[in-house]
């Protein structure tokens, strides 16, 4: 039996109450606190779905930005992204069992490389509270091994979510081969777009915004495609034409090293800089030249210039100066002036970090880290 999605003002409050409770709790890293609070709150009487969304997504939210903030380290947001999954793990023994005749089951994956399981565990939960038998894979999902598992269960659906949109060509992968095998495909995740652009561009079979749409998406049932071989990926993104983004990435490591030396002779200060500040240094530049290259698969300059502003905004709030992108952008163009697309992707984010403001707003967790 599905559980209501409607939510009292008593609910809400209880709610609220139970999200500062586990707020406190995940802040000091203290998991028994975290379980006390969210089992609290089912006790009380609040619906599962809504402590799972409402509660544990929302301060896993907070988490995010305290993060992107520079009030919480990367040690301390990932004990309490770790403190999540085990009070999820511990609610799942109260999700019921699927009734008989329920719907077929999903199949909720993570993209291959994309290691942020949480939203789709989210996804897996509130599916199982809804009725449907759900068959959770985790973070990280080879494609091979995915459709090797696929023809053994035979779902009806897979869910597929990223977060990162430098996931985007492996999410495309796993899209076309999982289609291949007579299954749909629904997506899911930050990496597709607030409006679920790269879902459409990539072809997949729906896709929803968050746990409750892909609910309703499910509910109304999603066609099974014909079996055959899988598209080639030029047959959807003929851009790819012009093999940019496979030089690009067969180039990175170099371009990534040949920016980290030119960077270094446009800002002498950077000679100075302790083996632990150039190492964080190139990781930055190859997060650039990362998000370039899922630019160029999906020609969407949106997804490049995004990420330029809210690395902007994450180096301010550390303190960091945010024009070390502009010269690092100027260097990497010595290295692509034989490619055209890469140059303009790469203007229009100078252009955007010359227009950003010099005093932005706290960043949100965003989907880039």
């Amino acid at each position: 039996m599905s559980e209501t999605t409607t939510t009292s003002a008593t609910d809400g409050t209880l709610l609220a109450r139970a999200r500062t409770a586990l707020w406190q709790a995940v802040s000091a890293g203290d998991e028994t606190a975290a379980t006390r609070a969210v089992f609290a709150a089912l006790d009380d009487g609040a619906a599962a779905e809504h402590v799972l969304l409402e509660v544990i997504a929302a301060v896993q939210n907070r988490v995010g930005e305290e993060w992107a903030a520079g009030r919480l380290t990367v040690a301390r947001e990932h004990a309490a992204t770790a403190i999540h999954e085990r009070v999820i793990a511990a609610m799942a023994h109260r999700a019921p069992a699927p009734p008989p005749g329920s719907a077929g089951a999903v199949t909720v994956a993570c993209v291959d490389g994309e290691w942020h399981a949480l939203p789709a565990r989210l996804l897996a939960e509130v599916l199982r509270h809804r009725g449907h038998r759900v068959d959770f894979l985790g973070a990280h999902v080879p494609t091979p091994h995915l459709i090797a598992h696929l023809h053994q269960t035979a779902p009806a659906v897979l869910a597929l979510s990223s977060s990162l949109p430098t996931r985007l060509p492996a999410a495309h992968t796993a899209i076309t081969a999982v289609q291949a095998i007579g299954i749909p495909v629904l997506v899911g995740g930050a990496a597709f777009g607030a409006d679920g652009r790269h879902a459409r561009l990539l072809g997949a079979d729906a896709w929803a915004p968050d746990a409750r749409a892909a609910v309703d998406v499910l509910g109304r049932g999603l066609p099974r495609p014909s079996p055959g071989a899988a598209r080639l990926t030029v047959d959807d993104l003929p851009h790819l034409g012009d093999q940019e983004y496979t030089l690009v990435m067969r180039d990175r490591r170099v371009l990534v090293r040949d920016t980290l030396t030119a960077l270094e002779e446009r800002l002498p200060a950077m000679r100075a800089y302790t083996g632990a500040q150039r190492e964080r240094t190139a990781e930055d530049i190859a997060h650039i030249v990362d998000f370039l290259a899922a630019a160029l698969y999906t020609d969407d300059d949106r997804l490049f210039t995004d990420f330029l502003l809210w690395t902007g905004d994450v180096l301010e709030a550390r303190r960091v100066p945010a024009r070390f992108l502009d010269p690092a952008l100027a260097a990497m163009t010595e290295h692509l002036k034989d490619f055209p697309r890469s140059l303009a992707l790469i203007a229009r984010g100078r252009a955007a970090l010359r227009a950003r403001d010099p005093r932005p707003p706290v960043p949100g967790p965003a989907s880039h880290a």
